[in-house]
């Protein structure tokens, strides 16, 4: 089989010719007339995307966050590519391996920003995050600022190029209600100096689901000759927005989440210009690449999840980004709004729609995380993770677009009696 030949018979396993997907268009068609804003809450539109999904019926999944599981359409589509590179074994590997991998890059960059050559497709956000942090040219001395409430093993990754460099690591405090966004965007500018070289700053806060202001960061640190590195997790497929719009140098992401592709895709971003300095955390197969290809080899990999990236994409196209952002903000506000003044609930999120989307977290006065996410599920079915940690405590509350309000009723439900209970 030649290559032309091969990657057509690759276009009869894409996700646009099921059967599945067309139905999906046929409906999404029928409601292609409701603005977004109005369709977040037409529960008959969500009824049939949720039919989408396989969903568990021992409890409600509201840990969405660590790993959205994909839908049906998209599962199936990849086991097809499971079973095709099977079939093709080392020829696929030797051919055209690494041109679908580029056109999958390119098509990301189209969506979520940036050019292909400064989007690398990694395993998840961690990889891609201690790519830039150990590989960055530090020297004995120099600082670095993130925050107490980033994600423990990128803080970890930090106190390892202390350890190694003498890197100077400053840690700032998020506040968890924010009065402006002056606020938030001081409290890493106060902790510059002039041997600051690099500051991390979460785009949502993954504890909480706090939206920070990083545009106006980024454009702070420009001012002193500081770049940025944006860990953006949960933000890619949840809210709409372009990485390159940010003002940032380097953005990370794990597609595994609100872009739902299967396990072990992430992404990294690197401003062109930025892509020579950092030293590659693996060896390339070739040195010395011009673009961001230097920063990107991990040897044989799992390549079905790379083609199954542009089968997420055809999912999340044919559902649209704005219509996604507006069902998990309405989501998250409809049991958020329902809870936050009741006495003994703490929500530790903001309640300014704009510093939010689908993620929120709640607490209990005098609970213990861990044990309100026991009771939440062994007594509501109700599964959620428990946290407590930089000042957040509370339950971690994360739906998704299957989500039903009908669901969160119950946990607006739990939550009362669990308050009252104390």
């Amino acid at each position: 089989m030649n290559k032309r030949a091969f990657l057509k018979s690759l276009a009869f396993t894409s996700l646009a010719s099921s059967a599945s997907f067309k139905a999906l268009s046929k409906t999404v068609e029928a409601y292609a007339h409701i603005p977004a804003s109005e369709l977040a809450s037409d529960e008959d539109f969500w009824e049939k995307i949720r039919a989408g999904y396989r969903l568990k019926p021992d409890y409600i999944n509201l840990e969405n966050g660590y790993y959205c599981f994909i839908p049906q359409e998209t599962l199936e589509a990849y086991i097809a590519w499971i079973r095709e590179i099977n079939y093709q074994g080392s020829w696929y590997f030797r051919t055209v391996q690494w041109e679908n991998k580029d056109k999958t890059a390119a098509r990301l960059a189209n969506l979520f920003g940036g050019t292909p050559d400064e989007i690398a497709i990694t395993r998840n956000a961690t990889e891609s995050l201690d790519t830039i942090i150990s590989g960055y040219p530090w020297g004995k001395g120099d600082e670095a600022i993130f925050a107490h409430q980033d994600y423990g093993s990128i803080q970890n990754m930090f106190e390892l190029v202390s350890r190694r460099y003498g890197v100077v690591n400053k840690i700032v405090d998020v506040p968890l209600h924010p009065k402006s966004d002056e606020e938030i965007v001081k409290a890493y500018e106060d902790a510059i100096t002039p041997k600051t070289k690099l500051i991390m700053v979460s785009h949502m806060i993954n504890i909480t689901g706090q939206i920070l202001p990083v545009k106006k960061i980024c454009s702070m640190a420009k001012r002193y000759g500081v770049e940025v590195m944006l860990d953006g997790a949960h933000c890619i497929a949840h809210f709409d927005f372009k990485i390159d719009e940010l003002g940032c140098d380097y953005y990370a992401c794990s597609l595994h989440k609100w872009l739902s592709v299967p396990l072990g895709a992430g992404l990294l971003y690197v401003k062109k210009d930025k892509i020579s300095k950092i030293w590659p955390l693996m060896a390339p197969y070739e040195l010395d690449h011009p673009n961001i290809k230097n920063l990107n080899h991990t040897g044989t990999h799992p390549v079905a999840t790379d083609l199954a990236i542009n089968n997420a994409i055809d999912y999340y196209e044919k559902i649209g980004s704005k219509r996604k952002e507006e069902r998990l903000r309405y989501l998250q506000f409809y049991w958020s709004d329902k809870v936050r003044d009741i006495p003994g609930i703490m929500v530790n999120t903001p309640s300014d729609h704009e510093r939010s989307c689908g993620i929120a977290n709640v607490g209990i006065s005098g609970m213990d995380p861990g044990e309100m996410a026991k009771i939440l599920m062994n007594k509501y079915k109700i599964y959620t993770v428990g946290i407590n940690y930089a000042g957040v405590v509370g339950c971690r509350i994360t739906p998704n677009i299957y989500t039903t309000p009908t669901e969160l009723d119950v946990l607006v439900k739990a939550l009362q009696e669990m308050a009252k209970s104390i």
